[in-house]
């Protein structure tokens, strides 16, 4: 009696996490299409081509402080020295800084000709018409003053392409006089939901039945990660339906499909995405939530990729149907693809530091398996200690309480057999 082949051992995290990072690597070698959006509209795109300065940053040497401009040299000699004149912030000194003088002047106003420092109004005592730096205190040249072209060069490159805009690339843009940006397409997002089980979110269940929750979830996950949402209708289990659903999804540049990727009796989209070319990369991986998760390739997509013309393959990701899982994977896998689908510089999950709180973990450890779990970080640093975490309690990956409940992922290695209170630990950032 013949036995069949074993199956290849489930890739770890790193394994898959570094394997989704080349193919992230690649998709950057061809930069999505461009297009042009007001400034206004431009928070959380990706800058397409790089942005120049119009004029020397500052372009003018400026004042960083209400006080008086002045020859350090000779404020330093604790005399009286003679209010010439007097600026504030946008409007030009009338004239040149006389010797033995100095000129009153507001924080951001244009520094007078003559004047190499700024001594801050209250390290002065003011007479009749003059002011004199306090003693022992001295001033050197330069201080509390931002000099003419000290962070750029007019023409010089002050955000590369790549970079994700946001509220100080906006002012950046901003001061730079740019009323457009030029930033690249999103590219489009198929989100398949399956399962006979699921409902819409306004029906009322019948038993056995749930409303759709990773659908909403999905879109806003991905509108965050740069996106656009294509919501499909919920598939039913049945090859007929996923056939259909997965040949209208294939038009995207990014696929996902939730639920059905286990290996349940209904669990047939592995089969369905094989009934249409689809090259997998791996089919499920050494971690929890999210074991089953597939990646992988669909042929023949050239409708609507934003990647170039001549893109003929768009990626999918089979996310585990409980939402936790959906989400966890989501964050590590399919975001950096869609980052690097996106144009962005930045594909790689976000990760940090923080200390464990009171709360142990060590109840259901599950060496082998790199853990996700959910987990609240506090956001705080008292006296120089790390940002605390604690495991939010959860009754497994279809706790959706546990998940909103979250603002973060307790990262638990899968050589780990519990997390002690007081030890640093990483944590999965949304």
């Amino acid at each position: 009696m013949s036995s069949s082949p074993p199956r290849p051992a489930l890739p770890g995290y790193n394994e898959a996490a570094g394997f989704v990072a080349a193919h992230a690597a690649e998709l950057r070698k061809v930069p999505p299409p461009v297009e042009t959006v007001e400034l206004a509209q431009v928070q959380g795109r990706i800058l397409a081509h790089p942005l120049a300065a119009d004029r020397d940053q500052p372009p003018f040497a400026r004042s960083t402080r209400d006080g008086f401009a002045c020859r350090a040299a000779e404020a330093s000699r604790h005399q009286p020295l003679a209010i010439a004149g007097a600026t504030r912030a946008g409007l030009a000194p009338s004239g040149p800084l006389p010797p033995g003088a100095v000129w009153e002047i507001m924080t951001g106003a244009p520094i007078p000709a003559g004047a190499d420092a700024v001594v801050m109004l209250e390290h002065v005592e003011a007479a009749a018409g003059s002011v004199r730096l306090l003693p022992p205190r001295t001033v050197q040249p330069g201080e509390n003053i931002v000099a003419r072209g000290a962070q750029a060069r007019a023409a010089d490159e002050m955000l590369p392409a790549g970079t994700a805009i946001h509220s100080a690339q906006i002012a950046l843009a901003a001061s730079c006089g740019y009323a457009t940006l030029p930033v690249y397409a999103r590219p489009r997002v198929a989100i398949l939901t399956t399962g006979d089980e699921l409902v819409p979110v306004a029906s009322s269940p019948a038993a056995g039945q749930i409303r759709n929750s990773n659908g909403p979830m999905l879109a806003a996950m991905v509108s965050a990660a740069g996106g656009e949402p294509w919501v499909l209708p919920t598939a039913a289990d049945t090859p007929q339906a996923l056939d259909a659903a997965l040949s209208q999804a294939a038009q995207a540049d990014m696929l996902l499909i939730t639920g059905g990727v286990s290996a349940g009796k209904f669990d047939l989209v592995e089969p369905a995405l094989a009934r249409i070319g689809a090259r997998f990369h791996f089919t499920g991986l050494r971690i929890q939530p999210g074991k089953p998760l597939v990646f992988g390739e669909l042929p023949g997509s050239t409708t609507t990729s934003v990647q170039n013309e001549n893109s003929t393959k768009c990626y999918f990701f089979g996310l585990p149907g409980n939402p936790v899982s959906s989400a966890v994977t989501f964050l590590l896998f399919a975001a950096p693809i869609l980052a690097a689908l996106a144009g962005s510089r930045e594909s790689s999950p976000r990760f940090a530091l923080a200390q464990m709180a009171s709360s142990p973990v060590d109840r259901g450890s599950k060496p082998g398996l790199t853990r996700f779990l959910p987990a609240f970080c506090t956001f705080k640093s008292i006296d120089g200690h790390l940002p605390q975490v604690a495991f939010v309690p959860w009754q497994g990956s279809g706790d959706l309480t546990a998940l909103a409940r979250s603002n973060c992922f307790l990262v638990v290695p899968e050589d780990a057999h519990g997390l002690k209170p007081g030890s640093i630990v990483r944590i999965l950032l949304p």
